[in-house]
């Protein structure tokens, strides 16, 4: 399915579809909009998404509701303490008939991995994601095994400061594109959410927008959205800056910056537009970096978010 598009027209009809989608996944994660459209955007630019916020706020319906409208094929990992790698990857066991070992896959081969609660679980096991979210793929004793071609993670974590978690390492937060939150609902939304129906219930009677073929055709078309050299001279300003600031501990890696192109570059075949602006630089910025930018001790006591002193400190060339 194509929808005939190129980076040489405007997509107005996309723009109406992705829309569709917003709308449909509001329709259960009331008053959300906008972390919606961010975790949407994550997934057409090929990322792997981190959602953060206290228990009961709609991380795992996000999640489940985003896959369901997406087409995908969807499994849930409950992370525990006691969690294991192979409960993850997949075991071998021993077959009788065919006098070896078959393998089983986990949970991990599906096109949408839900792992919930990710800091729950101790290094070890969070370890076995690395692989798959980096390189599409799991290596499982010695052999090598391609994951689903739309592969991507969506994990939810409880905040640091409660009982029973393990802070993921920088290496792992470097593997997902966006973090976001959800926050409390707003009054109206939470009216809603208490006279109406279970969320799982609207889940189950709606049908999915896309399919596999269309979904990768809309990611093919989000990598042809033209960046020209004055809007990457914006991104590398900030880029530079993040690193020679002496209020960051570390600056934004060459990672980064692709994250910061891709995600805008979504955010803007959103917007039905085939060309970049700084705003969709400005709208992203926030769940790209602010998990990847470390304060250093001399951190302005003001700043709200590195992301914040960041745009305020790096002007539009």
């Amino acid at each position: 399915m194509h929808l005939g598009l190129t980076a040489t027209t405007e997509h107005p009809q996309t723009r109406a579809l992705l829309d569709q989608i917003v709308q449909q996944v509001g329709t259960v994660v009331l008053g959300k909009e906008q972390t919606i459209r961010l975790s949407l955007a994550c997934l057409l630019a090929q990322g792997h998404l981190l959602i953060e916020d206290i228990p009961g706020v709609g991380k795992t319906t996000l999640a489940h509701t985003l896959a369901h409208a997406l087409g995908l094929g969807f499994q849930r990992i409950q992370f525990t303490s006691d969690l294991l790698p192979a409960d993850i990857l997949g075991v071998s066991v021993y077959d009788r008939d065919a006098v070896a070992f078959k393998f089983h896959p986990g949970p991990i081969f599906a096109e949408v991995v839900l792992a919930d609660e990710v800091n729950r679980a101790t290094p070890k096991a969070q370890s076995a994601l690395l692989e798959a979210m980096e390189e599409g793929q799991v290596t499982h004793e010695g052999e090598t095994r391609r994951l689903p071609e739309a592969f991507f993670v969506i994990a939810t974590q409880n905040p640091s400061h409660q009982i029973g978690t393990f802070p993921l390492p920088e290496s792992q937060l470097d593997r997902f594109l966006m973090r976001v939150d959800l926050g409390y609902p707003g009054r109206s939304a939470e009216r809603a959410l208490l006279q109406g129906r279970d969320r799982r219930e609207l889940i189950r009677h709606f049908e999915p927008i896309l399919d596999v073929a269309h979904l990768m055709d809309l990611q093919h078309q989000t990598h042809e959205i033209h960046a020209s050299e004055a809007w990457l001279d914006y991104l590398q300003a900030l880029l530079v800056y993040s690193r020679n600031a002496p209020e960051f501990h570390t600056g934004l890696s060459p990672r980064a910056g692709l994250a910061l192109l891709h995600s805008a570059q979504a955010w803007a075949l959103m917007a039905g537009r085939a060309h970049l602006l700084p705003e969709d630089l400005q709208a992203i910025l926030p769940a790209v970096t602010n998990h990847r930018l470390c304060w250093a001790s001399n951190a302005p006591a003001t700043a709200s978010s590195a992301s914040t002193h960041l745009l305020a400190q790096v002007a539009i060339p």
